[in-house]
């Protein structure tokens, strides 16, 4: 697992693991050919900005704009190592760790959790 799955995990909790692949069934259809077919529930939103805010510390670290204090809050080593192997895992190959470079990571750590079932406020995204 990658350091965003970390992040994760550790804000969705158990909703990350209903988030597998759906199952699916084969359905013959007219000629013999198999249909399949998605099963399984929808994927209910987490509330990103919620879990956050009732984490220990949450009040004592800027975690709203700061991937620093993110990666801390959800118990992550927030190193220049492992910001930068999170950068490569978003796509972002050319990580230096400037300030404009965190913050731009922060709103991308913010767009995939939306992008994996959280509810994140427009405010805290890109």
């Amino acid at each position: 697992m990658g350091i965003f799955g970390s992040i994760k995990d550790a804000i969705f909790g158990k909703e990350a693991q209903a988030q597998e692949a759906p199952k699916t069934t084969s359905n013959p259809g007219a000629g013999g050919f198999g249909r399949a077919e998605a099963k399984g529930s929808p994927i209910s939103e987490v509330d990103v900005e919620a879990r956050l805010d009732s984490m220990d510390g949450a009040d004592k670290l800027n975690w709203r704009s700061s991937i620093v204090d993110l990666m801390k809050l959800v118990g992550l080593d927030p190193s220049f190592e492992n910001r930068k192997e999170l950068a490569h895992e978003l796509g972002d190959n050319d990580y230096s760790g400037k300030a404009e470079e965190n913050i731009a990571l922060h709103r991308h750590v913010m767009d995939k959790l939306a992008e994996n079932g959280g509810k994140v406020p427009q405010s805290l995204r890109s």
